[in-house]
């Protein structure tokens, strides 16, 4: 693909979320939706195999299906109240309706199917634009939606969420699927938040996103896919593996890396509401997450595999980091220190 049409689709995307993101009016965010469905589609099909197009063909299905329960429940809503403002939407089935478009947008359980097979079939720098740019529009819907919400629907969706993201990711091989399922498990934590504390909600997805860029800027780096190339791959780039070790600890939110603060917050927050029961069982099944993270860790730190490999080991390379990377990683790994400030600002 041409640099041209590349920064096209890339100022699209931006377009399509910006729009989304800063509309009132659901006809606006509903035309941000369909434009980031547009220029992504190019991105994830962009290297002509059978898997991409797959890809695409699943991505675009699913997104048209979820733009046309968005459009329809705007209107629901607009037949019965006359209001087309975003923060108006009081009617109870178009709130119904809505949460179901939402988590289909974002992969949230029961509708999580298309998302890691999407993730597989797409190149690693538009998997991480569908990890983390394209979650953003979803994210703000129910953002401005948060107070008509209904709260045991949310609930279930994001502890089925964290139950499936890591129960389903603990088979995998291939690290794009394990992200996929690491992307549907902290969706679930974001869910079930977000009508009591929607900024605690827009905290986790900026530190969600910010350590999964790490990594898959990471991953593009030493060109890994799969965990048995991931087991030899210590020998490119000595310090970007360590680097890769740490951020996925993060990722697992394990004190006292920069993703323990979220989960922290979030579990205070929901003890606040009365909510222990689901502060306990979502915790537990975080542990199913972090399974998968130390058997990534562990294939990131190992230096001989256990077993003969058909890998070649790789040449060292010489080639400096990115500084995105080094400032990346530094900020998924460091930032607890500072979380009461954070939690003045939230």
């Amino acid at each position: 693909m041409s640099p041209q049409a590349s920064s096209i689709f890339i100022i699209s995307l931006l377009l399509g979320t910006t729009i989304t993101a800063s509309s009132n009016h659901w006809i606006m965010a509903w035309m941000g939706l369909e434009i980031n469905t547009l220029a992504i589609l190019p991105l994830i099909s962009k290297s002509h195999h059978p898997r991409a197009i797959e890809a695409a063909t699943k991505y675009f299905l699913t997104q048209a299906t979820a733009s046309t329960l968005v459009l329809f429940s705007s209107m629901t809503n607009a037949w019965s109240t006359g209001q087309w403002d975003i923060t108006q939407l009081t009617h109870p089935m178009s709130c119904l309706i809505l949460t179901s478009a939402v988590a289909m947008k974002l992969g949230l359980v029961p509708f999580h199917f298309w998302f890691p097979e999407v993730l597989q079939g797409s190149p690693i720098t538009t998997g991480l634009l569908l990890s983390t740019l394209m979650k953003l529009p979803p994210i703000t819907l129910l953002y401005m939606t948060s107070p008509s919400l209904n709260p045991t629907l949310l609930t279930t969706l994001a502890i089925l969420s964290a139950a499936i993201g890591g129960w389903m990711g603990l088979n995998q091989t291939q690290i794009r699927k394990i992200l996929a399922f690491s992307s549907i498990s902290h969706l679930g934590w974001m869910a079930i938040i977000i009508i009591y504390n929607p900024k605690l909600t827009l905290l986790n997805f900026c530190l969600y996103t910010m350590m999964t860029a790490t990594v898959f800027l990471i991953l593009n780096t030493i060109k890994v896919l799969k965990l048995s190339t991931l087991m030899t791959a210590w020998t490119k780039i000595p310090s970007l593996n360590a680097m890769l070790l740490l951020t996925l600890l993060s990722l697992a939110g394990l004190p006292p890396l920069t993703g323990f603060l979220p989960k922290w917050l979030i579990i205070q927050e929901l003890t606040k509401q009365d909510m222990a029961p689901a502060a306990t069982l979502i915790s537990l099944l975080s542990l199913l997450s972090l399974f998968f993270y130390l058997r990534l860790a562990y294939c990131t730190a190992i230096t001989l595999p256990p077993h003969t490999t058909n890998h070649m080991k790789q040449w060292r390379t010489n080639k400096p980091a990115n500084i995105t990377i080094a400032m990346l990683t530094t900020m998924s790994i460091m930032l607890l220190p500072i979380s009461p400030m954070i939690c003045t600002i939230i």
